[in-house]
């Protein structure tokens, strides 16, 4: 009947001049979409069960091997390092660094990060980057802990440097969303493993956002706490099930959830099926955490905010700072993440340090981006984002690695046929790490002194009901909850359900699925301009709309109740939160020991200034006239790679000997400019040519960019002198009319 238009339609309505036909001619298209929409519901189920029994399901684009398997660890856990096997017409360097991808395990099965040929791995590939990736099972091993887990991946990270001994630098890991956090403990833990560390959409100050925004961050104080976490597991017979946790991600966007997903799919039927199921097998491939693990997060991390506080420890007693880390990070952000603010992508950065001086004792290098639309999972999956961000960070890899320490800001600007230095620029962006301080964070917002006591005040009753819980309920629940009860609870959860019922096990889908294969022989779509489909797109931003404003109303509730409650001073008094506590400074405590090292790192840095021959001195040089202009973009970059080139009564440097280089004279002059570039005209060789060399080499990387002004040119005059060289002389040569600074340097 829906099939054949002809048919229903008859007499006078067939006619296209009838005033019925546009009328009729939508109602026919409507059935037969919505026949076609519920065969695809019917798919996805089937798709599910199909996924599910897989004994490692994952959504990975490409096929893998495995490398280790983490079940056979002493510690054993339900992770795997596999090798992906590059696809045809990837060119892979033996020589680049591994990128090792880790995907997060927050309810959804593994793959995201490798969910599209345009993906994190991908855009690696691309770079011609060897690729691994760390992914997990749906069940996790009895017993395991998230330290457990930390240490197999640490054993992961020892495999991958072994197998790749001759290169240029240690493994840069990614680590999408849950899996930033656990990549940065152990990083914390073992910063030797460490080459670069990108974050993604990975949240490490938990608190942190600003009024009117960001609700998910009072749910634990709204629901009273980590109780309710314990009391979800002892009903999962001590496995928490993950389907609960994307049904926290469903939660923040209703409309989507509720309706526009699914009218997407319904108003582009013939189109959007395959990228409408594809995501949903990974959306669906819900999977476990034992009960250790969930409690871990929930209490130390959502709840009580201690990462950046340094107030976890290990089994054995070690603290985690995140100021041990020496591998640069990169954090990648969004102000359209409701899940990841910026706020609690970035604000662990003031929780750590004072100002950026110290960001830089420490040795650290922090480079962070905000993207200013794209959504959470946008981060991961968005192929734009992947060739733009993701594809410049992983081809300016080596850039990050040998910046001076200190905090930045990728900028990326599209290349046009005026960019300076635009044939030296792989890809359609160049990126531009910009020199930021801590109010360039601050500027964000954020909490101030009376929010960081609510959410203490939240913090301490979780702990409070909690205890509770765990003395007069939790006996009781584990011994009514036997393993087989929990496994029937797990499958009626609602959003397992909705597979359930849409699967062939229904007898009625085999009624949709006949009919769909009629419509489909007869499929004709209707016309875009029938004021039907206008009407009816009308009728679903109504709904939206709707949809919207709830969640909005609610978000207000739930944002002035939890204010209003945690913020009662009575309630403060009563669970011991003394104001005094939460002032103005930050809430991680420093170090004797860091001072102490840092001072006798000075002093080995003085007696250093006077050695060295041109290498040192072109650092120098690179390292003060580049301060002048803020930052260092790929374009001086590629140049920098015609430096390392340079034989300087030795072999060719390696990337970690020019970052040990870079780090070391930036510190120098840190430390005391004037006496480390006076040094300069006693470190250079007696040869002329050889100091007319170095500095044509250093003019090609500093005006890569575009011509010296200002301060920069100044400074670039003053280095002219240092090095013994004829002022305009040198400009001269240096202008391309007598000295070609590319000829007089070997490309790597």
């Amino acid at each position: 009947m829906i099939a054949r238009r002809s048919q229903i339609a008859g007499g006078d309505f067939a006619n296209p001049f009838s005033p019925f036909a546009p009328a009729l001619n939508y109602l026919v298209d409507a059935a037969q979409r919505s026949v076609l929409f519920w065969d695809v519901m019917g798919k996805r189920a089937n798709q599910y069960h199909e996924h599910l029994a897989k004994e490692a399901p994952h959504v990975l684009n490409y096929e893998t091997e495995v490398v280790m398997d983490g079940r056979t660890l002493d510690r054993p856990v339900n992770y795997a390092l596999v090798r992906i096997i590059p696809p045809a017409g990837a060119t892979v360097s033996q020589d680049r660094r591994p990128f090792v991808v880790v995907d997060p395990r927050a309810g959804h099965g593994p793959g995201i990060g490798g969910f599209k040929a345009d993906s994190e791995i991908g855009v690696a590939f691309k770079a011609g980057h060897p690729c691994y990736f760390v992914g997990f099972l749906p069940e996790p091993v009895p017993g395991q802990t998230i330290e457990d887990i930390a240490l197999a991946e640490a054993i992961f990270l020892e495999k991958v440097i072994a197998l790749h001994p001759q290169a240029d630098g240690k493994p840069c890991v990614i680590g999408n969303c849950q899996a930033g956090w656990a990549m940065m403990m152990l990083a914390a833990l073992r910063p030797e493993l460490f080459g670069t560390i990108i974050l993604a959409g990975s949240p490490l100050s938990y608190w942190a956002g600003v009024h009117g925004k960001n609700p998910m961050r009072y749910s634990g104080g709204l629901l009273g706490g980590s109780w309710l976490t314990a009391l979800t597991s002892d009903l999962g017979a001590g496995k928490f099930d993950g389907a609960w946790l994307v049904q926290n991600f469903e939660n923040q966007n209703p409309a989507n959830t509720l309706w526009s997903k699914q009218y997407n799919l319904y108003s582009k039927i013939d189109t959007e099926a395959p990228r409408y199921l594809g995501f949903e097998r990974w959306w669906g491939g819900h999977v476990n955490l034992n009960a250790e693990e969930i409690q871990f997060i929930v209490d130390e991390l959502f709840i009580g905010n201690n990462l950046a506080a340094g107030r976890i420890k290990t089994s054995d007693g070690a603290t985690i700072d995140l100021r041990n880390i020496q591998a640069p990070i990169v954090v990648f952000c969004s102000k359209g993440d409701n899940i990841t603010p910026p706020q609690q992508a970035l604000g662990w950065i003031l929780d750590l340090y004072d100002d950026v001086g110290e960001i830089r004792s420490h040795g650290q290098t922090i480079v962070y981006t905000v993207h200013e639309t794209v959504g959470h999972l946008g981060i991961f999956v968005s192929a734009g984002v992947a060739r733009k961000e993701h594809g410049e960070f992983s081809s300016n890899i080596d850039l990050i690695d040998v910046l001076p320490p200190g905090l930045y800001e990728a900028v990326f600007e599209e290349k046009t046929d005026e960019t300076a230095g635009s044939d030296i620029v792989i890809g359609d962006w160049v990126m531009r790490c910009e020199a930021r301080t801590l109010d360039d964070i601050r500027s964000l917002g954020g909490n101030d002194t009376a929010d960081e006591r609510r959410f203490a005040t939240a913090a301490r009753v979780s702990e409070i009901n909690l205890a509770q819980y765990r003395t007069f309920a939790q006996p009781f629940v584990r011994a009514f909850m036997p393993e087989a009860a929990a496994d029937q609870l797990r499958q009626f959860h609602p959003l397992r359900l909705q597979y359930e019922i849409f699967s062939d096990t229904n007898p009625l889908m085999t009624w949709v699925n006949a009919l769909a294969d009629h419509v489909r022989d007869d499929r004709k779509p209707i016309a875009a301009e029938n004021p039907f489909v206008a009407l009816e797109q009308t009728v679903s931003r109504q709904i939206e709309t709707g949809l919207d404003a709830w969640r909005v109303m609610t978000e207000a509730l739930a944002e002035a109740t939890f204010l209003s409650v945690y913020g009662s001073p009575a309630l403060q008094a009563a669970v011991g939160i003394d104001p005094a506590d939460y002032g103005p400074q930050r809430r991680a405590g420093k170090t004797h020991l860091h001072w102490q090292v840092l001072q006798s790192r000075i002093e080995e840095l003085r007696s250093r200034i006077s050695s060295g021959g041109l290498r040192e001195c072109m650092a120098r040089a690179l390292l003060y006239v580049g301060a002048a202009r803020g930052g260092a973009d790929e374009r001086g970059f590629a140049a920098i790679r015609r430096l390392r080139a340079m034989k300087d009564g030795g072999l060719r440097m390696t990337l970690a000997e020019f970052k040990a280089l870079i780090r070391e004279q930036f510190l120098m002059l840190l430390m005391d400019q004037e006496a480390t570039l006076k040094a300069i005209p006693n470190l250079l060789p007696a040869d002329e040519d050889a100091r007319r060399q170095g500095l044509a080499a250093l003019h090609e990387v500093l005006s890569a960019r575009g011509d010296m002004s200002g301060e920069a040119a100044e400074r670039w005059q003053r280095i002219i002198g240092l090095f013994g060289i004829d002022a305009e002389a040198a400009v001269s040569e240096l202008s391309g009319k007598a000295i070609k600074p590319a000829r007089l340097v070997k490309v790597s």
